[in-house]
C-alpha cells in the first residue's frame, strides 16, 4: 500500500525559498550599500566592466546573467549617472561597447567593502560549514545540464 502524495505547499518549494532568500539579500544590499546608491544589478555590472574591460551588451548579459532588455536599462541608468560611457566596436559599428568611466570605477571600488559586508549579513544565519555547503550547492544547481 502506497502513501498518498504529500500536499503541495508552495511555501516549502525551492523556487519560493530561493526567491525569498534573494529578496532578503536585496533588502540587505539596499540598506547597506551606502552613498553610492547603486542597485545590486548596477553594482555587478560595474564589477563586470572593471573585471573584463569594455564589453558589448551581449558580453554583459553573459557575465551578469541579466537579460538583454534589463541590461540595456541598467546601462542607460549608469550612463545617465556618468558611471559608464558608450562607444562602438571598431570592427562592427552596430555593436555598442560599454566602457567603465573613472567615476564608475571609483563607485565600484568604494562599494566593494560594503558588498563584502552585505554578503556576510546575507549569510549571517549560517555557520562556516553551512556557508561552504550553500555556495557549493548553489553552484551545483547552476551547473545542472537539465533546465
Amino acid at each position: 500500500m502506497s502513501l498518498p502524495p504529500e500536499p503541495y505547499v508552495f511555501s516549502d518549494q525551492i523556487g519560493h525559498l530561493l526567491r525569498k532568500a534573494y529578496q532578503r539579500h536585496l533588502a540587505i544590499f539596499q540598506q547597506n550599500v551606502g552613498q553610492a546608491q547603486l542597485t545590486a544589478v548596477q553594482f555587478i555590472t560595474l564589477c563586470a566592466l572593471r573585471d573584463n574591460g569594455p564589453s558589448s551588451l551581449t558580453q554583459l548579459v553573459a557575465v551578469t546573467a541579466v537579460d538583454q532588455a534589463t541590461i540595456r536599462g541598467i546601462v542607460e541608468r549608469l550612463k545617465a549617472r556618468e558611471l559608464v560611457s558608450l562607444g562602438h566596436d571598431p570592427q562592427d559599428k552596430r555593436k555598442v561597447i560599454v566602457h567603465l568611466s573613472p567615476s564608475g570605477r571609483a563607485a565600484a571600488e568604494q562599494t566593494l567593502p560594503k558588498a563584502q559586508q552585505i554578503s556576510e549579513l546575507t549569510l549571517s544565519n549560517l555557520n562556516p560549514g553551512e556557508r561552504v555547503a550553500m555556495t557549493f550547492l548553489l553552484r551545483k544547481m547552476l551547473d545542472d545540464p537539465e533546465p
